[in-house]
């Protein structure tokens, strides 16, 4: 059976600058991540500047802290994850 216990919430304070970066780091990681849903404030003219991404991922070695360093390594990115035993 295939481990899913990870969540891991991302943090981005600056979305149009560190999207991209982010996008590019999971989806280098993109057979780990099960679940994906990014929240951030939409308004009628226009939405916030700052997100949280919540991700599931799953597999028997997930390389949690590889994805976690890659992520911090981007400016404005804050990068906590809780694993479910």
């Amino acid at each position: 059976m295939t481990n899913c216990s990870t969540i891991m919430a991302i943090i981005q304070d600056n979305r149009v600058e560190t999207a991209i970066k982010v996008q590019d780091v999971l989806t280098k990681y993109g057979c780990h991540i099960r679940v994906r849903l990014g929240l951030h404030d939409a308004a009628v003219c226009g939405c916030t500047n700052s997100g949280i991404i919540l991700l599931q991922l799953c597999g028997e070695e997930v390389p949690v802290n590889q994805i976690e360093q890659e992520l911090k390594e981007i400016p404005d990115v804050k990068v906590k994850y809780m694993t479910l035993d």
